[in-house]
């Protein structure tokens, strides 16, 4: 008897330190940062980010340019044309004076330049801008007075630009020539290298 009851003690303090070891590290009672880290998981890789030589824009036809800071960019050149400088200054509705070209690469630096059309209210260009997309703005590096004309990238990265022209006989509302000029980036500036003048049919 007496044995019995110097058992009885020792079995239940067995028994709880079985039942508490069964719970200590699996379904049962979780102790944070208790478990093992698993070697056999796969973490998540983190992401890198490939650095870029000039930070918010992208190179490719994609690219766009706010005409709204063209056209603030502009007012503050003290180069621009004075009849330019009147349309814009006049103009507070940005799509009725100004509306982009094509995005062509003539600078051959990787970061586009834009084509900027200016034209009356009834959409009758008479000279564009060539825009460059640069981290402080953009920048003004061309531009040419030039009626209803269409801007196009060469394969060897040139400016072509094709413009009507008007003939001697030629009525107000037709003119019947075209004019096709083909501009080039020397380093410095847009230079025009070639001129041709196409007589209509």
């Amino acid at each position: 008897m007496r044995m019995q009851r110097l058992l009885a003690p020792a079995v239940a303090a067995v028994a709880a330190l079985s039942v508490l070891a069964g719970c200590g590290n699996g379904s049962g009672l979780r102790v944070e940062g208790a478990e093992p880290a698993d070697s056999g998981s796969a973490t998540a890789p983190t992401p890198t980010v490939s650095p870029t030589a000039t930070p918010g824009f992208r190179s490719g036809p994609a690219t766009t340019v706010s005409l709204a800071q063209v056209r603030t960019n502009l007012l503050v050149d003290k180069g621009l044309d004075p009849n330019a400088r009147a349309i814009l200054t006049n103009c507070t509705v940005i799509s009725r004076c100004l509306s982009q070209g094509p995005t062509v690469d003539v600078m051959h630096n990787g970061v586009p330049q834009q084509v900027v059309y200016i034209h009356a209210l009834e959409k009758f260009v008479f000279g564009v801008f060539l825009i460059a997309l640069e981290p402080a703005g953009p920048r003004r590096i061309w531009s040419l007075k030039v009626d209803q004309p269409t801007i196009n990238a060469s394969p060897q990265g040139d400016l072509v630009v094709e413009s009507e022209k008007f003939e001697p006989d030629d009525k107000p509302c037709c003119p019947s020539g075209r004019k096709v000029e083909v501009y080039r980036w020397d380093g410095r500036q847009m230079t025009r290298v070639s001129s041709t003048d196409q007589k209509g049919d």
